[in-house]
């Protein structure tokens, strides 16, 4: 394992993370391109190997009462993905039909989870365009929600909020305006949470804070956190009893789970921190790195689609005259792999990987004629 230190800017893959020479050391697509560590690695090695189905590895079920604790919740549930998660915690929600979920229109259960809330939950989806462009509101939400019994309708039953969303944090007030409304509706609250540990990292509020607005919580390991495979789900015991049911059903059940939640753990206690504040962990340094790449373009010039508020950047690549083809075939040529307009900033992006982006803008400053170029097709976060 040692031994394996390929440089990826070379073009030579590397089998084994290595620091900032491992597989994810250069690619700025996504936080899912993290991959486990040394001490992931070798915690996998040690783990425990029973049987999850039955209740029965220690290793899961530590780390589910851990997250849970973290999230002020009663349980936890582990599941093999982020949509899995999403999708696991709606089902639990929605039980009895007509019944709609009311959610941001650039929600991930509505763009990139394969309609699984109609086809598992038989759910109708109110998509909302969020009027300060770029979050719900109390107020969105009271003009959208569909309340009352009339036979027509399909009623409101789920709330669902993503936090963060495009890497822009929804802040804990209005989650808790949300929230209070909800609850005096008898309407109940999710979050896919993927990336709600970036929001915690970036200040906005404790896990605990933000979790005790919501019913179900979906956090995902798999992402900024650096772990393989895996999310998790948190709720009331009831919620997660039933949701064990519902993994079962679509067959998300596990056997020897351990050799996925070891490096789960570690992972939460590394890159996220040992509390619920996350602030002993390796995220925070993250979201430098993102303001950096933006001051980067920025004095080049260009201009941010969206702010920076956590380890997510989009750029306006049209302000410097690029088209998005253009900007993936200097990362190539540069040994960056790019999608889109997006980067991401993950932990193990190194310094390296910031000199060669660095460099890439001022080649596209250097290539920019002034004049106005097409209107690049918006691709979605998988570059469609």
């Amino acid at each position: 394992m040692g031994d394996a230190t390929n440089d990826l800017s070379n073009g030579t893959p590397a089998t084994s993370w290595v620091g900032h020479r491992g597989a994810a050391a250069f690619d700025l697509r996504s936080d899912t391109m993290t991959t486990p560590t040394l001490a992931m690695l070798n915690a996998i090695q040690t783990t425990t190997l029973l049987d999850d189905v039955f209740g029965e590895d220690p290793t899961t079920i530590e780390l589910e009462a851990h997250v849970a604790a973290l999230a002020g919740k009663e349980a936890g549930l582990f599941v093999l993905s982020g949509t899995m998660g999403n999708q696991i915690a709606l089902r639990s929600l929605l039980t009895q039909p007509p019944h709609s979920v009311l959610c941001d229109r650039q929600s991930h259960i509505i763009k990139y989870e394969a309609g699984g809330v109609a086809s598992l939950c038989g759910a109708m989806i109110t998509a909302v365009k969020p009027s300060n462009g770029r979050y719900l509101t109390l107020e969105d939400v009271q003009e959208n929600v569909i309340l009352g019994d009339d036979v027509h309708d399909c009623p409101t039953r789920v709330i669902s909020l993503e936090n963060s969303l495009n890497g822009m944090v929804m802040p804990l007030e209005e989650v808790r305006r949300i929230s209070s409304f909800a609850r005096d509706n008898g309407i109940l609250m999710h979050c896919d949470g993927a990336r709600l540990w970036e929001v915690v990292a970036s200040g906005a509020g404790s896990l605990t804070d933000f979790c005790a607005c919501f019913d179900t919580i979906s956090l995902c390991f798999s992402k900024g956190l650096g772990a393989p495979i895996g999310s998790i789900v948190v709720g009331s015991k009831s919620l997660i009893k039933h949701g064990r049911w519902v993994r079962k059903s679509i067959g998300g059940g596990l056997r020897q789970s351990g050799v996925v939640t070891a490096a789960a753990r570690v992972a939460v206690d590394t890159t996220f921190g040992k509390d619920s504040n996350g602030q002993d962990g390796l995220l925070k340094a993250t979201h430098a790195t993102a303001q950096r790449v933006e001051k980067l373009w920025t004095e080049l010039g260009g201009r941010m689609t969206l702010p920076v508020e956590t380890n997510m950047c989009w750029l306006d690549l049209e302000s410097l005259g690029c088209s998005a083809a253009r900007f993936e075939q200097l990362g190539r040529e540069a040994g960056l792999k790019l999608i889109g307009n997006r980067l991401i900033t993950h932990y193990q992006i190194g310094e390296e990987a910031i000199q060669k982006l660095a460099a890439i803008f001022q080649q596209i400053a250097r290539e920019n004629t002034g004049s106005v170029q097409p209107k690049n097709h918006t691709a979605g976060i998988y570059g469609r």
